[in-house]
Order: structure tokens, then C-alpha cells, then sequence
């Protein structure tokens, strides 16, 4: 078949573009020689956490807006290829430290002015049973944070993008308007001798409990670490991030992560670790999204720098980036530019 759009990437931003683009009507193909989701879009983690509702700026509101359209856009996609991302829009609790009171009640008005009437940021005090570890006895709890499984999601994009009658491709030649979201590789690609980002390492843990929490369960943030109950009963922790590293494969660092989750969350106490994981994530010297034109090489464009926020904003990077390349009608907020990590 002709194509319209050719896809180069099979991780989250990639999969994204395409299905965007498939529903409206466009003809696509996906091509990565590695498979659906073989790099940092395979992980087990799937925090779909928004930023700290302060300093508005357009990273925030484009964020604020992927997370609220999230859960019907998932919906589709399960519908259509049949597959089950895993996602859950189940909030998200985080202790209060001693003294953050008053920050942290600050920050709920400032949620209530900016988040609106989309989801709530509020003081609590900490619900017994599952719940973090909490000094003040407090906790934040949002209601916009959600969760899914990154692996599961990835695929039940690629079901659907084939119940559209898109392709997805080991190899094929470039066809159509071509968009690279290639993850870290493409960083050094698209910045020409000074990379446009880094790989930052991460790692994960799966873990399975004798009692598994409730599958509506919120995921929690504590000592700086996203503790993500899954639909299916396991349990993910993670993550480190980890500028230098020797390789990309699971280590002792991720054995001091599974350890301070059980010091923060006493529920994780025994529980069987199932899987550990490692994986490299593009991050953008702009610390945001890349996405638009690739300056000097027309036809072609680009969607990276997901970093650890990826899937929260997948949605949103989709529908912006369908925009662009199939209506020619530019949403791509500043910052997000590709120039501005080159």
C-alpha cells in the first residue's frame, strides 16, 4: 500500500504519533528493527504523575492537559485493538515531611486555581492500610495522577494501530512524511556532532505480595520513589536515574531501590521481586519533549525526549504532532521545539 506517514520508533511517542495519524484516516507504517516497546517504553513502572501545581509554564499546561484527555484516549485504544494498557486514573498519595505542611497547603490552592475543576490536590490525613510511611501523619493525595503498564500499553497501541490498518515493520524504506522517535539513539542522530540529550538510566522492580492491594489502589511517592500497584496484582518500584553508567542492564543500585521502598511503604514487606529492569530514557537537553520540523531535512520531523514522562504525555504529543505533520497547523508549545535542543 501507498503510505502516508512512515514511523520510525516503536516506543511510547512513536506508537502515539501513529495511532493519531491512523485515526484520521492517514495511511501508516511504523518501522523499529528492535520491536514494539525494546527500549525504555518496555519498562514496568507507568506513573502517569503530573508536575507540582507552581511556576506555571507551558511544560505544565501541555502535561495538565495529556493527563486530563488520557483516560479516554486509552479507553479508545482498547476498544479498537482489543489490548489492555493497564490504565487506571487511581490518584496518587505522597507524605508530608516535617515542616512541608504549610508548602503543601500552599500548593493545593495553587492546584485549585490552575487544575481547576479537572482534579484536586488536597491535605489529608494518611488512610490506614496501603499508605507511605508519614511523619506529620499527612499525606498529599491527587486525584489527576494515573497509572498503566508501560509494556501492556505499548502493545495494545500496536493492536490497535493494526485494527486501523496501519503496519508496523522491521525494516522498510522511509515513504510519506517520515517522524523519527527514535529514543536515545536519535538524540545523537538529530543533533549532528553535539548530541541533542542524553540516555539517562533508569531501573524498576516488579513485585508480587501474598496480599496484593486493591486494584483500584492510588500509587504513592515516597523517598523519591513511585510505588505503582498494576491492574494484575504486581507491584513496580522505581526508579533510579542515573547519569553515568557502565551498562544498561539491572544492578546493585537497584537493589538499594527495593529497599528504601520497603522502608517508605512497610505493605512491601516480603514481597517476591518478579522482574528487574533497566533501561536507557532519551532526555532532551531542553529537558521537554522535541518535537516539529528536523531543522534542514524537510519532510522530515521529530517526537523524543519523553525522559521519565513519556507516557503522561504521549496523548497530548500524539494529536500535536498529527497536527503538524498531516494539517500542517503548528501547537507545538515553546520549548518543546526541536531547536531549542540543538
Amino acid at each position: 500500500m501507498s503510505i502516508d506517514v512512515t514511523v520510525r520508533g516503536a516506543g511510547i511517542f512513536g506508537l502515539s504519533v501513529a495511532w493519531a495519524c491512523v485515526r484520521r484516516g492517514a495511511r501508516v507504517r511504523v518501522v523499529d528493527p528492535r520491536g514494539v516497546a525494546a527500549g525504555a517504553s518496555g519498562g514496568i513502572v507507568g506513573a502517569l504523575a503530573p508536575h507540582v501545581p507552581e511556576r506555571w509554564n507551558a511544560k505544565k499546561a501541555f502535561q495538565l492537559e495529556s493527563l486530563s484527555m488520557a483516560e479516554g484516549w486509552w479507553a479508545e485504544v482498547a476498544a479498537t485493538g482489543g489490548g489492555d494498557p493497564g490504565y487506571g486514573r487511581t490518584g496518587r498519595l505522597q507524605p508530608v515531611a516535617e515542616g512541608g505542611e504549610a508548602l503543601a497547603r500552599a500548593r493545593a490552592a495553587t492546584a485549585a486555581d490552575l487544575w481547576g475543576d479537572v482534579a484536586t490536590w488536597a491535605v489529608e490525613d494518611a488512610p490506614a492500610g496501603w499508605s507511605p510511611a508519614t511523619p506529620t501523619g499527612l499525606v498529599i493525595r491527587d486525584t489527576l495522577s494515573a497509572r498503566l503498564h508501560p509494556r501492556r500499553a505499548c502493545a495494545a497501541l500496536a493492536d490497535a494501530i493494526r485494527a486501523r490498518g496501519g503496519a508496523i515493520a522491521a525494516e522498510a524504506p522511509d515513504a510519506g512524511a517520515v517522524v523519527h522517535a527514535t529514543g536515545w539513539r536519535g538524540l545523537a542522530e538529530i543533533g549532528a556532532g553535539r548530541p541533542a540529550g542524553v540516555p539517562v538510566k533508569g531501573q524498576a522492580a516488579l513485585l508480587r505480595l501474598a496480599d496484593a492491594p486493591p486494584r483500584d489502589a492510588p500509587q504513592l511517592f515516597a523517598a523519591a520513589l513511585h510505588v505503582i500497584p498494576h491492574a494484575d496484582g504486581t507491584v513496580a518500584v522505581g526508579s533510579t536515574s542515573e547519569r553515568d553508567f557502565d551498562h544498561g542492564e539491572p544492578d546493585a543500585q537497584l537493589d538499594d531501590v527495593v529497599a528504601r521502598a520497603v522502608a517508605a511503604v512497610p505493605a512491601l514487606a516480603g514481597a517476591e521481586v518478579v522482574e528487574r529492569w533497566a533501561g536507557l530514557r532519551p532526555r532532551a537537553r531542553s529537558r521537554a519533549p522535541m518535537l516539529g520540523a528536523w531543522p534542514g531535512r524537510a519532510g522530515h520531523w521529530v517526537a523524543n525526549g519523553g525522559f521519565k514522562i513519556g507516557f503522561g504525555m504521549a496523548p497530548k504529543v500524539g494529536e500535536v504532532v498529527a497536527d503538524l505533520v498531516l494539517e500542517g497547523r503548528d501547537a507545538v508549545p515553546d520549548g518543546f521545539r526541536v531547536e531549542d535542543s540543538l
